[in-house]
């Protein structure tokens, strides 16, 4: 129960987050904010935090696995389908980084 109550938090967060970045005022290209993460920051902190959702997931599957109390099927399913789709979610955007590159490379000049 409290995975569900964990995972809408997670998504409420994730949508003031779009709002708020939605109603920000557009730098200029060349300035950046001080204080102000970069986009490598932030896709470092991304594929962090998808390394540690799996990095729970694995353990609390292990704990059930070995019997250890308190660990119910549903969490740990849970947690798996978490980090599965956290997985997924990084993927397609280094898909789409990819795909920009190769077509900002092959503009012409």
């Amino acid at each position: 129960m409290s995975q569900g109550i964990e995972f809408n938090r997670l998504m409420l967060e994730m949508r003031s987050m779009q709002t708020e970045a939605m109603a920000r005022p557009k730098p200029a290209a060349s300035v950046q904010e001080a204080g102000a993460p970069s986009f490598s920051d932030m896709l470092g902190q991304a594929v962090n935090k998808v390394n540690d959702t799996q990095k729970a997931s694995s353990q609390l599957a292990t704990a059930f696995e070995v019997g250890k109390s308190g660990i119910d099927l549903t969490d740990v399913m849970i947690a798996s389908q978490k980090a599965s789709v956290s997985f997924q979610a990084v993927t397609q955007v280094r898909n789409k980084l990819v795909q920009a590159y190769q077509d900002i490379m092959q503009m012409p000049v």
